[in-house]
């Protein structure tokens, strides 16, 4: 499939370029959000016409991720797990969490297909994430996770739960049976 770029992509092209893509990759990404047009005589005039305009727009969008790249790059987040007596977490750290983490402790949208995890986030240690803002624009930063004990109580004096902590709002909904709280091992009253 042909298509003429409307956006600059990454190991693509830039705007206005002539590429040729799998028609999945076409059909289901680039033309669908917007990115390309097909490849035709009317869309190659059209998107000549509309040049300056294309890059202006890309311009903007570039230094609006600019801004949030410079807030968030290098910097350290922290997530505190239960895991095995061997270091591996119980489940892996996937990007929605950290897209989670980065807005509740930074107040900065990023979304999850921005996240590159070049290795799973399944055991304690830190971590490298890189974050694909633009084509041009890019951030880095570090996941720290922690290890945290059954029963164990962090420094806030919360007690951990399934998802969550008892005296914050839990992240899911509990249902109280005979006025206990539910938890992963069993009631905590």
């Amino acid at each position: 499939m042909e298509l003429i770029l409307l956006e600059n992509i990454l190991n693509l092209g830039n705007i206005g370029d002539k590429v040729k893509v799998k028609n999945g990759y076409g059909r289901n990404y680039l033309l669908k959000k917007g990115k390309a047009l097909r490849f035709n005589k009317e869309n190659q005039d059209f998107v000549s016409k509309k040049k300056d305009e294309l890059n202006k727009k890309n311009i903007e969008v570039k230094n609006k991720f600019k801004e949030i790249s410079d807030v968030v790059n290098k910097k350290t987040f922290s997530i505190s797990k239960e895991s095995k007596e061997n270091g591996e977490l119980y489940g892996s750290i996937k990007p929605k969490e950290i897209t989670n983490l980065i807005k509740e402790k930074l107040n900065v949208e990023v979304s999850p297909s921005q996240i590159i995890l070049k290795n799973n986030l399944d055991k304690i240690g830190v971590y490298r994430v890189d974050i694909n803002f633009h084509s041009e624009v890019k951030a880095q930063i570090s996941i720290k996770i922690n290890k945290i004990h059954k029963n164990e109580q962090i420094p806030d004096g919360s007690t951990p739960f399934c998802n969550g902590w008892l005296n914050s709002t839990p992240k899911v909904n509990c249902v109280k049976l005979d006025g206990r709280t539910p938890s992963c091992n069993g009631w905590l009253n």
